[in-house]
């Protein structure tokens, strides 16, 4: 039997946290998963909690707010168990929101992390990023995010976005895991500049070799030109219909790094995996 996906789903027990749980339960259709729940209950460093759930205060803050708070939570996931059955697993913690769910999936050692998002554009997109946006800048564990309800996808088809300039062997152990499952076709794409006049020849030998190198056998080779990653993903997917995207991001600069999968989250209705470039 083939090991399980260990899955964490960061819940505010909102609509969008739904959709990551139809999401998960799609991937339980064809590869074995462990589903967890993690409610994060907002405070300051101040306030600390023991093993038995006994909220405490290291100065004058009225506690009371949080540990009726802390009620109400437990009896939402409590209730989760109803919804989803008892084969769930569900946490609470109290701490800073992004810095409890990164530091509760790379502690427990998830394989994967699932969030919804509401998306956002304009001026509500540039004063502030959702929590999603910021787990896929910050999480070493790769990251599901989808703004709707996708388990009616069938998963066949994967849109792999990279620069493959410089192809290395990276760390796609997940996906690895959703091709054996799905049987799934990779699709590589490289995105160049509209500053470009022609796609350099060595692109689709690069790509080749990227795939050699991350064992990826089922596979195509695609280039666009457009204005940036997001326009060029965006414009792929309307002429070819990929059921999940999947993007590399590391903080370097250039045309990959990460604020393009922020974007990505914010505005595209698909399933996107994030997960860190070397």
């Amino acid at each position: 039997m083939d090991e399980k996906l260990k899955i964490l789903i960061p819940t505010d027990f909102s609509v969008q946290a739904e959709y990551a749980y139809l999401m998960v339960r799609k991937l339980a259709e064809k590869t074995p998963v462990e589903i967890h729940f993690l409610h994060v209950l907002n405070a300051p460093d101040s306030i600390t909690m023991d093993s038995n759930e006994n909220i405490q205060s290291c100065d004058d803050i009225d506690i009371q707010y949080l540990v009726h708070q802390k009620d109400i939570a437990n009896r939402k996931l409590d209730n989760l168990h109803v919804l989803y059955s008892n084969e769930i697993h569900t946490h609470f913690v109290l701490g800073k929101l992004i810095d409890s769910i990164l530091s509760f999936a790379e502690s427990h050692e998830f394989d994967l992390i699932v969030m919804g998002t509401k998306g956002a554009w304009g001026l509500k997109e540039k004063l502030s990023g959702s929590e999603t946006q910021i787990v896929a800048r910050n999480s070493r564990i790769p990251l599901l995010s989808l703004m709707c309800d996708r388990s009616d996808l069938n998963i066949q088809n994967i849109l792999l976005v990279h620069n493959f300039n410089h192809p290395e062997k990276e760390d796609l152990q997940f996906l690895h895991k959703i091709i054996k499952a799905f049987d799934t076709r990779i699709h590589l794409l490289q995105i160049t500049s509209k500053n470009v006049t022609e796609v350099p020849n060595n692109v689709m030998e690069n790509m080749n070799t990227f795939a050699a190198l991350n064992d990826i056998g089922n596979y195509a080779c695609h280039t666009i030109s457009d204005e940036d990653v997001e326009d060029g993903v965006i414009h792929f997917n309307e002429q070819n219909n990929m059921d999940i995207v999947c993007i590399g991001t590391h903080g370097k600069g250039g045309l990959f790094h990460h604020s393009a999968t922020e974007k990505l989250i914010n505005h595209l209705f698909k399933p996107i995996i994030s997960f860190h470039l070397k």
